[in-house]
């Protein structure tokens, strides 16, 4: 028998084994300052666009007035105990009504963060005679409740109809051997390639097949429909939604999240949500906090405008320059690019040491080897002019990628990591 531990040692992980060469750069790194389209980054100004705060709230002094305030009357403990316990409240139950109202659902129930709530919802809503279909790019917090399921699941392929519907045919068949029902998810909106989820053709099977849809919306609430209530709203489609997820670490800049549908259903998530039932509940700082921004996302349609302004002259600069985004329908901007790891380190450290550009930087196992993906994310707090500036830093890092600079640049640390 052979030490657990031995495994960990010799094997890394995909990401664990550029420790050395990435914590504290590339992973792990300390971006500081206040909250905005420019911060600093180991002593020098960067326009940072890894930041998911998409209306701009993180830093406005009402935002921070409440919080403060908040804190001074109530501390970061109160309430303190499990909701079910002692830590319930009438601000709680304030901010679950507006939130429902906002979402056009009947009822909603906080959740003291987005990726354990949204495990926990997926292991309350089924059993073990259930099945859950799931589109294959789901969010890993969507991918870890799925684990938690005793029963089957089958992914289909990415925005794919055709496969969704063939595996349905499958779940529908096993569904009437086990007597269960069907559970879909998808995202909104996914937060690494942009894409929305095709929501209007899931729900158009609704028809043909008999299952409930939960949808994980965390980067379409605020930002996308008319009123900001997300994807649902955007396609058409939010009544159709029976289960909808949102967090407040976006577009509200802030801790927490929230599960929204039919009162009977919430109802029924109250009392058996693990994650919630035996946690803290949700401080009065974050849920006051959270009323304040909630309030700002209904009275400030400004915001969502001028979001809106950034990354249509974002995403227009890049197209127009050749560049390749993908299929983005939503304020995530990915940039693909081919290269390797190391030259995808050398690239990022030009990016940020020369041209004063912080953006994240995902590579293989997230995506497939030779692809490095430079992810963007606008808020309403950007301005043209970093716009500009950022159109040609990527220019000039896109250059110097397709001429070899990088690849002469990284060949040490390749040579280091045997690649």
């Amino acid at each position: 028998m052979r030490d657990l531990f031995d495994r960990i040692i010799e094997n890394k992980g995909p990401l664990g084994k550029w420790a050395s060469q990435a914590e504290g750069y590339f992973v792990f790194p300390k971006l500081e300052g206040p909250i905005s389209n420019r911060m600093k980054f180991q002593g020098k100004d960067v326009i940072t666009w890894s930041i998911n705060d998409y209306l701009g709230l993180a830093n406005r002094p009402e935002i921070k007035k409440v919080d403060g305030e908040a804190a001074m009357e109530h501390g970061a403990a109160y309430p303190m105990g499990a909701r079910m316990m002692s830590g319930h409240t009438d601000y709680h139950e304030q901010l679950e009504k507006e939130l429902a109202a906002f979402a056009h659902k009947q009822a909603a129930y906080l959740l003291n963060f987005g990726y354990q709530g949204f495990m926990s919802v997926i292991d309350a809503l089924v059993s073990k005679d259930d099945i859950i279909v799931y589109d294959v790019d789901c969010h890993a917090c969507i991918i870890d409740g799925v684990r938690l399921h005793m029963g089957k699941r089958f992914t289909f392929k990415h925005n794919d109809p055709e496969s969704l519907e063939k595996n349905l045919e499958r779940a529908t068949k096993m569904a009437n051997e086990t007597g269960g029902g069907i559970l879909v998810i998808s995202e909104g909106v996914f937060g690494m390639r942009g894409e929305q989820g095709i929501l209007k053709e899931i729900v158009a099977l609704k028809k043909k097949y008999k299952f409930r849809l939960l949808v994980d919306d965390a980067h379409g609430f605020g930002t996308l429909g008319k009123t900001g209530a997300g994807a649902g709203e955007e396609q058409g489609v939010q009544d159709d939604i029976d289960v909808y997820l949102a967090t407040f670490a976006k577009s509200m800049a802030g801790i927490g999240a929230f599960v929204a549908a039919d009162k009977e259903i919430v109802e029924y998530l109250k009392y058996n949500l693990r994650s919630q039932m035996f946690a803290k509940s949700l401080p009065m700082v974050y849920v006051k906090g959270a009323l304040k921004r909630l309030d700002m996302l209904r009275t400030m349609p400004e915001l969502k405008a001028k979001l809106w302004e950034n990354v249509n002259a974002l995403q227009n600069g890049l197209k127009e320059r050749g560049f390749d985004i993908g299929t983005t329908t939503s304020c995530v901007t990915p940039v693909y690019l081919n290269g390797s790891i190391p030259e995808a380190m050398a690239l990022v450290k030009d990016l940020r040491e020369n041209h004063g550009i912080f953006c994240s930087i995902v590579v293989y196992p997230v995506i497939p080897k030779g692809l490095i993906l430079l992810r963007l994310i606008p808020t309403a707090t950007h301005t043209m002019e970093d716009i500009a500036e950022t159109l040609d830093a990527f220019s000039s890092i896109r250059e110097r990628l397709e001429n070899g600079t990088y690849k002469r640049l990284s060949a040490a640390v390749s040579a280091a990591m045997g690649e």
